[in-house]
């Protein structure tokens, strides 16, 4: 199971670099973080260093220099096949941003 993510800033129509995001599985116990990493120059990050597995896992965006209204976004979704790969992109804009599952 691989899992990538893709910042763009929407306003400027360019790649977010250097955005901090966040990991994490949902267990019995809530949440647990798995890792942390920050994106590329070209507003990716492809490798986290860990495996995740089937379950619910969430990635949290630090997006206060990308939208004064949204300091952080969270996007929770599902692993139900850890055999293939997860893309989970995030386009954010000063008061709007969306999500949705890559390729």
């Amino acid at each position: 199971m691989s899992l990538s993510t893709h910042v763009l800033d929407a306003a400027r129509g360019l790649p977010a670099a250097g955005v901090a995001v966040r990991l994490d599985r949902r267990d019995a116990g809530g949440w647990t973080t798995l890792a942390e990493a920050r994106t590329d120059d070209d507003g990716r990050i492809g490798e986290w260093g860990v495996q995740p597995r089937s379950g619910v896992h969430r990635l949290t965006f630090a997006t206060e220099g990308l939208s004064d209204f949204y300091p952080e976004v969270t996007v929770a979704f599902t692993i139900d096949d850890p055999g293939r790969h997860y893309h989970v992109p995030l386009l954010i804009s000063p008061f709007a941003y969306s999500t949705y599952r890559g390729s």
